[in-house]
């Protein structure tokens, strides 16, 4: 067994990962078996934030260890058993990435398992953190630990909606103008593109507002993360429903060609209520990139060998349902569904005045 040098005697880990590690039975579909290993810090107290949309959010019905997240069962398993298993089967996984709640313990702890890993393993770390318990002294000390990618789940697009769904003043600890400064703090320390934001769609930002988020993340070489929203069961959003498909597999492309700079936020329309209504390239620059695959594909942290790192499967829909994002190329087939999905001439007109 591994002994580590001071950590939860037990942390949580997404249903598929322990499938993967051979902790759990079952069989995927697709073969999408994950290539990360996710990790969740486990307290018994859980998660001191009350996000609207998340499943751990302190409010929600059941204790910290039934509660669900995005969805899927996290099993708590013991710390040592999952670091023995990463170390057994590293060879066929991309990177460990673990995720921090708010916890006074949460930092210190984060650290120590990051030293731990990076000892045994030499599969690449990303940090999932709470911007709201860290410092830029904090932040140098993770990367000193063996974290290679920082995240922010930022997740709203502006201050209003994180304020409304994440709570503001006494009663939350989080603020926007805290994760935005975090991000601006951590970008120099852990150099472009290494610091990657998480970024939902559909919590009730308009289209033009995500763009400028997109763009703002762009400028900065901070990765973006897109999010397809979910509703989870017992929360404050248990009811909301999803973001439509079109609207969705749109903005996936948008962020793509925003990243290979081929539009700007300037060469694109919006009606009066701010959505998309055109994309300013030509068509055959949309057309390579939707027949790519590139931009439908998951965002998150690569493997050491390619970008299909963290792929995060059935984290914003079902088996049987659409792929919202995919976690390996998509096929042919696939391409022409999000083709349907994604009504790509409707945005190819020319301008409004």
């Amino acid at each position: 067994m591994t002994t580590l040098p001071s950590s939860p005697e037990y942390l949580q880990t997404s249903l598929a990962a322990a499938m993967v590690l051979g902790l759990r039975p079952g069989r995927f579909y697709r073969d999408v078996r994950p290539l990360c290993i996710n990790l969740l810090l486990h307290y018994p107290q859980g998660c001191r934030a009350n996000c609207a949309y998340c499943g751990l959010a302190r409010s929600r019905p059941g204790t910290a260890s039934d509660k669900s997240f995005i969805r899927v069962e996290w099993p708590l398993l013991p710390t040592e058993v999952l670091f023995d298993r990463i170390v057994r089967y590293q060879s066929q996984l991309s990177r460990v990435c673990l995720s921090m709640v708010t916890h006074p313990r949460a930092y210190q702890d984060t650290v120590d398992l990051c030293r731990g890993l990076a000892g045994l393993t030499e599969l690449p770390i990303s940090a999932l953190v709470t911007p709201t318990l860290l410092t830029e002294a904090r932040v140098r000390e993770l990367k000193e630990s063996g974290v290679e990618r920082l995240g922010i789940a930022l997740d709203a697009a502006t201050p209003r909606i994180f304020h409304r769904l994440r709570g503001q003043g006494a009663s939350s600890p989080h603020s926007y103008e805290r994760y935005w400064a975090l991000m601006e703090v951590a970008r120099p320390v852990f150099g472009p593109w290494k610091v990657t934001c998480h970024i939902i769609v559909g919590i009730g930002e308009s289209d033009q507002e995500l763009i400028e988020l997109f763009s703002r993340l762009q400028e900065r070489q901070i990765q973006g993360h897109l999010f397809s929203f979910y509703p989870e069961e017992g929360s404050a959003m248990a009811r909301r429903r999803r973001p439509s498909l079109v609207r969705w597999r749109r903005m996936q492309l948008v962020k793509f060609l925003l990243e290979q700079g081929v539009v700007g936020p300037e060469d694109m329309g919006f009606d009066a209520r701010d959505r998309l209504r055109h994309l300013g390239v030509r068509p055959a620059q949309a057309e390579a990139a939707l027949t790519s695959g590139l931009p439908f594909i998951t965002g998150g942290c690569p493997s050491r060998n390619g970008p299909l790192g963290c792929t995060r499967p059935f984290g914003s829909y079902r088996p049987g349902q659409p792929f919202r994002d995919f976690p390996f190329h998509p096929t042919g087939e696939d391409l022409a569904r999000v083709r349907r999905e994604l009504r790509l001439g409707e945005l190819l007109k020319p301008k409004a005045p």
